[in-house]
């Protein structure tokens, strides 16, 4: 192919994927979803820091965290969630579990919160976990309740 019809070829292409990416409509994140990002983003800075392996987004584990962080905002109740089914469903040898209420962003649950509580410090460093998944709602008084789950395969 010479080099007019190539460059050519390339424009189409591109003025293509202008049109896709232009029509397409990006949508933002949502606060929960905003909140449940900086947690997940502290909580693998902690481990960087401890020289443990990053983890990695489990979406089965955060569809149980985003349910329950939902559930105990409805109810008001911090409570912890069966971890059984969880490791079940979500084909895990272990799994693990934080739970917060009260916490203003994703950050501070983290740094704030369960790093200075030892069992919930010790599911963030703990060696053997490779996945995670994290839930965040707000309940009718604006507080911010949150779910981490944890797991290895």
């Amino acid at each position: 192919m010479s080099s007019e019809p190539r460059r050519t070829l390339a424009a189409f292409v591109a003025a293509a994927l202008a049109v896709l990416l232009l029509s397409s409509p990006v949508q933002a994140a949502t606060p929960a979803e905003r909140y449940a990002d900086a947690a997940f983003a502290a909580t693998n800075q902690q481990r960087a820091g401890h020289d443990r392996v990053r983890l990695r987004e489990g979406a089965c584990l955060t569809g149980f965290a985003e349910r329950w962080a939902r559930h105990m905002a409805r109810t008001g109740r911090l409570v912890h969630q069966d971890l059984q089914p969880i490791a079940r469903r979500c084909g895990l040898r272990m799994a693990g579990e934080n739970i917060a209420y009260g916490y203003s962003s994703g950050r501070s649950v983290v740094n704030r919160g369960w790093m200075h509580s030892e069992g919930h410090r010790e599911n963030i460093l703990r060696p053997s976990y490779r996945l995670m998944g994290i839930g965040a709602a707000r309940d009718r008084h604006g507080r911010w309740w949150t779910s981490q789950v944890f797991g290895r395969r």
